[in-house]
């Protein structure tokens, strides 16, 4: 018998190199002697990023809460107006608009895609509202066309949350692409990473000129080197969200195998499913008929008990597996800064069962098939009735 010292153990998540990323910091180092913002790599990511995922126009930032807050920036948010989002959902994603004096207004979500509730959002505006943000969890999309539509009559704008969602689609249009504003993450934990990182996607052309000004710290100084302006001043307020360029660089060389690495998360996520099929009823799974990224794979258990239970199973057998958001509602911080509309009872219930299990691009599908195989062990283990 093996003992913990023993086990071959499996993480989580683990950071990864693609490819050119160490090449490409020595070219920006030593070469273009280039490592503060605007480089010649950060032009090539933002440039990928309006190819590949659309927008008019695309600014890399040092992380997605910077892209947040810049969108709370643009979108002009002040003391009291009202911003719609879900509570089961990071932190940033209301900070950013309580930095700006806003209130965030908690929607409860929907069971199967774990996304915003879009039939609970309409009762939740008031004449404060200013701003929908739809998360789109694991990838996953939110149910955009009704929430464009909501907008469209109530004059609001729609802010997309698509930290996990690069390269994820809805209906043939990437996610982030589709609202007025777009906000990516590449944090190591995500799909495409650099440690750090983010990027605005500017959908809405009329938020492209006070997007550069905010982005350079409130000053007009792309405009200044365009030769459009003869002095370099300060004209709004903002700050310090572009990334170093070693971070674009890192970058660069990621979205160069872009595709590629999000195929491999997609074979994983998809042997996930089928090697769990087994327990579909008692396990629920992401919504796998849109173009999603195989950004996570989760399990819902029946309960919190049999989430920690199962956790400690796993780590037992040398496997990492975490939950996630504590819902912003119940947080203190929620409770003081936001408030509720409706109830949150799937929002209580899914944070409460949730169960993340590992997934990154250097796991194997021998590393799936052995978490798979100890969480068919656990169900058979405890509960005897149950048939694989």
């Amino acid at each position: 018998m093996g003992n913990s010292n023993t086990i071959n153990r499996l993480p989580f998540n683990k950071p990864f190199i693609a490819g050119r990323e160490l090449y490409n910091i020595a070219e920006a180092v030593l070469k273009n002697q280039h490592l503060s913002g605007d480089g010649n790599f950060t032009h090539l990511c933002q440039d990928w990023l309006v190819q590949h995922i659309g927008g008019v126009k695309a600014m890399l930032t040092h992380s997605c809460t910077g892209a947040l807050e810049m969108s709370a920036i643009l979108a002009n948010i002040t003391t009291g107006d009202e911003i719609i989002l879900p509570s089961f959902t990071f932190v940033s994603t209301a900070n950013a608009f309580v930095l700006r004096g806003g209130v965030p207004v908690f929607v409860d979500i929907r069971k199967d895609t774990l996304n915003i509730d879009e039939a609970k959002i309409e009762a939740a505006i008031t004449s404060k509202t200013k701003a929908i943000v739809p998360v789109h969890y694991a990838g996953v999309p939110c149910a955009m066309n009704k929430i464009m539509e909501i907008a469209r009559r109530h004059n609001l704008l729609v802010i997309e949350d698509a930290a996990q969602a690069l390269l994820s689609s809805y209906e043939g249009k990437r996610l982030g692409a589709i609202g007025d504003l777009g906000c990516f993450s590449f944090h190591e934990t995500k799909n495409i990473i650099t440690g750090e990182g983010g990027a605005l996607l500017i959908n809405n052309p009329i938020f492209s000129e006070r997007a550069e000004i905010i982005w350079e710290k409130g000053t007009n100084r792309k405009k200044f080197f365009r030769g459009e302006v003869d002095k370099y001043t300060w004209v709004d307020i903002g700050s310090s969200f572009l990334p170093s360029e070693l971070t674009a660089a890192f970058l660069a060389a990621q979205f160069e195998r872009a595709h590629e690495i999000i195929a491999k998360r997609k074979r994983l996520f998809m042997l996930y499913i089928d090697l769990l099929k087994g327990v579909v009823e008692r396990i629920a799974s992401p919504n796998t008929e849109e173009d999603v990224n195989g950004h996570l794979f989760y399990l819902i258990t029946n309960s919190l008990d049999e989430r920690h239970r199962l956790i400690t199973w796993l780590a037992d057998h040398g496997i990492s597996s975490v939950f996630h958001y504590v819902p912003l509602h119940s947080s203190p911080a929620g409770r003081r800064l936001g408030r509720v509309s409706g109830d949150m009872r799937v929002t209580d219930e899914m944070g409460e069962r949730l169960l993340r299990l590992p997934l990154f691009y250097e796991m194997t599908e021998q590393d799936v098939e052995r978490v798979c195989s100890l969480v068919l062990q656990f169900y058979q283990k405890n509960n005897a009735k149950f048939k694989t």
